[in-house]
């Protein structure tokens, strides 16, 4: 087997791996809601669960960058999956007792094995094959993960959700003897499809031990976090990702509460196409369909964007310079916001949704550009990026606050610099 293809093979291997964790953490998510519904749990817990995910990143990355040092790319994608698969396991537990906690502590378990298998697999996408295509080959894999996530939901309401799911009202009205058995049969419901989720997690750890992934990570560079952030590519690129990560989700966090500030729910209605179109969605009349529920039917476009806008920027990324495209789409982005704040109606909805489209290349062509030069320090570099995905935490909490106290057009500015840094480092990167 020549060098050249084994690096196909081993491609494949990985984007596959990317496409099943996509669709895997997807399926999980949509089970959470119903564990958190077993829970009881108020606001403040809620909050807890976002940084049980998000705090995995922060705290555990430049960790898992250590250990992939040691143990390299194959290893420490097989010890992601298993550890993912873990904490899969203690869902069953969790439910069964009720015990949010032990739920919490599970969720940081999966989150963990996320972190271990993202700062493996990225890197070792980028160094399958020429340097030159490393940023298109790492958009095309993340595409696949980005298809994962989009079948995801559609697989979760056919194979896993059931349709007796009680809103919190129902549930108040539920007597305590009715309110157990409602608990018990909704913990029951979810203990099967994760322990279903454990073991598929389980068994690709096991097709990743049976490939033949090319050994690329030496072992001659003492791991070194000092030495690694020397590089102003890895340094102001992980700037980058925290600010990338947290525009993206405080987007997408707050797009139903935008659109329903916007009362975008009657303007919908008034549309006979997208009455019908959303009707079909729900297989009901509009008029049966609450506001949330219909301008939520808009949100799965701006996540749909990101993975359509991969696949065009892995084509995009090899006939062009990554940062070109990466500055240009940062602009667009730039562009659609501005819109989006200085109109109303379906204009605003159209062109904030957009932004999903061109933040598809931003975590990839970022990433690949940020650990380019790192050499056998591509470990500590994927740490670092990895860990500032926390962003993914905080930046939603600044706007959330500018959107309480400003309103959400003008809390949208906080978004606008992020994205200002990222072209910013798309022109950076040419000089450093």
């Amino acid at each position: 087997m020549t060098t050249k293809q084994g690096f196909k093979k081993a491609f494949v291997v990985i984007t596959s791996l990317f496409f099943m964790w996509g669709l895997i953490t997807v399926l999980v998510d949509s089970l959470i809601p119903r564990l958190k519904e077993i829970f009881e749990i108020n606001n403040f817990e809620a909050v807890l669960v976002q940084f049980a995910f998000f705090g995995a990143y922060g705290l555990l990355s430049i960790p898992a960058g250590n250990i992939l040092h040691r143990i390299g790319y194959k290893r420490g994608m097989m010890l992601g999956l298993g550890v993912m698969g873990f904490g899969c396991l203690l869902f069953y537990p969790a439910a069964s007792l009720r015990l949010f906690p032990l739920f919490l502590l599970g969720y940081f378990i999966l989150a963990a094995g996320m972190v271990l298998l993202q700062v493996a697999a990225n890197p070792y996408v980028t160094v399958l094959g020429d340097p030159k295509g490393a940023s298109s080959r790492l958009n095309l894999s993340q595409a696949f993960n980005s298809l994962g996530t989009a079948i995801a939901p559609a697989l979760g309401a056919i194979f896993i959700l059931s349709d007796n799911i009680k809103t919190s009202e129902e549930i108040k009205l539920l007597d305590d003897a009715a309110k157990e058995i409602y608990y018990a049969g909704e913990a029951s419901a979810v203990q099967m499809p994760f322990i279903v989720l454990a073991v598929a997690l389980f068994v690709l750890a096991v097709i990743v031990l049976m490939a033949k992934l090319p050994q690329i990570l030496g072992n001659a560079v003492k791991s070194n976090y000092v030495r690694a952030l020397k590089h102003p590519r890895l340094s102001l690129g992980a700037i980058g990702i925290f600010l990338y990560v947290g525009a993206e989700v405080a987007i997408g966090s707050f797009l139903v509460n935008y659109f329903l500030d916007m009362d975008l729910a009657e303007t919908i209605k008034s549309n006979g196409f997208l009455n019908n179109v959303i009707s079909n969605i729900h297989h009901m009349h509009l008029s049966n369909v609450d506001n949330k529920g219909i301008v939520g039917t808009f949100v799965i476009l701006y996540w749909s964007g990101a993975m359509v806008g991969r696949f065009i920027g892995s084509y995009l990324t090899k006939v062009y310079k990554p940062q070109i495209m990466l500055g240009l789409f940062a602009m667009l982005a730039i562009l659609c916001v501005v819109v989006s704040m200085s109109t109303i109606g379906m204009i605003a909805l159209w062109s904030i949704l957009a932004v999903g489209l061109f933040n598809s290349i931003m975590f990839p062509t970022i990433f690949s550009l940020a650990i380019e030069d790192l050499g056998e320090l591509k470990p500590q570099g994927s740490g670092i990026l990895c860990t500032a995905i926390v962003g993914g935490a905080f930046v939603p909490l600044l706007f959330g606050y500018l959107s309480v106290i400003s309103g959400f057009k003008l809390a949208f500015i906080s978004v606008i610099i992020c994205y200002v840094y990222i072209f910013f480092y798309s022109k950076k990167v040419n000089t450093i």
